[in-house]
């Protein structure tokens, strides 16, 4: 490989993360977006949990978890000092107990869970979120880190689940903060679209032209 490769999927918010840092370390790589339901061979050989995202470097070192996809990407390049503005608990509790509550809020029939129930507990969490930003607008500081690029997806994805319901309650901070992301180029350049990656395919190359991991 020339290039380090990337499985991903669009919609996914771990895999969002991940584009966030790579595209903010000016990492380059090939981008190829899976069909969850038809994964790539390629993909299930690489990582057996097949979950994306999944990178694999050019030594064909394989990286299969979206934090440590973060923290290699910015350890090797942070321009934005993302990993100067984290907060290793606050995104555990993101990724356990909010993810928890996220999921059986947004897919109860699958978990056979009380949405509202889990509605209630994650909005407890987004209540903090609100607290913490009305001091600075960003989770950690006045600029954003890596605390807010590994939250915010999870974010998003709570608050489209019932987006009338998201806009009525008392969360002025992290409405703003959420909007601000979600209008940025960066965030803009993470979402492009791209149609699913079958072998053969022409590479597709994202985040910087130049630069390899």
């Amino acid at each position: 490989m020339t290039l380090p490769v990337l499985y991903s999927f669009r919609r996914c918010p771990y895999a969002m993360r991940a584009r966030l840092a790579i595209m903010a370390s000016d990492t380059a790589c090939e981008l190829r977006e899976v069909k969850l339901s038809a994964k790539p061979a390629s993909l299930v050989a690489a990582s057996p949990k097949a979950t994306v995202p999944v990178l694999i470097l050019t030594d064909g070192t394989v990286i299969d978890q979206s934090l440590d996809i973060m923290h290699h990407c910015l350890g090797r390049n942070d321009p934005r000092g993302w990993l100067t503005r984290s907060d290793v608990a606050l995104i555990a509790t993101s990724d356990g107990p909010f993810k928890h509550d996220l999921d059986r809020y947004k897919y109860p029939h699958r978990h056979d869970s009380d949405a509202l129930a889990h509605r209630d507990s994650g909005l407890a969490f987004l209540r903090q979120l609100d607290a913490r930003l009305a001091a600075h607008g960003q989770l950690c500081s006045r600029k954003p880190g890596l605390a807010d690029m590994a939250i915010m997806p999870f974010v998003r994805q709570f608050a489209a689940t019932d987006a009338a319901w998201f806009a009525a309650q008392p969360l002025p901070h992290v409405r703003e903060w959420l909007a601000g992301h979600l209008a940025s180029d960066l965030f803009a350049a993470i979402m492009v679209r791209h149609s699913p990656w079958q072998p053969g395919d022409a590479p597709t190359i994202f985040g910087a032209a130049t630069i390899g991991v």
